[in-house]
């Protein structure tokens, strides 16, 4: 991909929640955008950080000791193994970095992932 890419627009072309859409790729990760809405799933990535920039809205990410709480221009890296459920009271705009391949719901069994899908 040798194009600019705006998020605003990407944002608007879709409205399911928790339905990461990739819009570029940087070396061997997917650059996605999503909606968060409501609660997501507890789950983790035994072998991969877990990315978060949310671009408008609030977000919380839950983590079993604590929630963080996110606004816009603000990042959060889950490191690798831990536990966690994103959760938006309102609807959220967030960038999701991950590596290729990488499934939205990690280790959880409770709730089928999101396919690879590109807009």
């Amino acid at each position: 991909m040798i194009e600019r890419v705006n998020l605003a627009e990407k944002l608007a072309s879709f409205d399911e929640a928790f339905q990461p859409k990739i819009v570029g790729y940087y070396n061997d990760n997917k650059l996605q955008v999503a909606k968060a809405q409501g609660e997501f799933v507890w789950h983790s990535h035994p072998e991969t950080d877990d990315f978060f920039l949310v671009v408008d809205g609030r977000l919380t990410i839950q983590l079993r000791d604590r929630d963080v709480e996110l606004g816009p221009g603000e990042i959060f890296v889950v490191p690798r193994g831990v536990e966690h459920c994103p959760r938006a009271d309102r609807e959220a705009h967030i960038l999701l970095i991950e590596p290729t391949g990488t499934p939205n719901t990690g280790d959880s069994a409770e709730r089928a992932a999101a396919p690879e899908e590109a807009i």
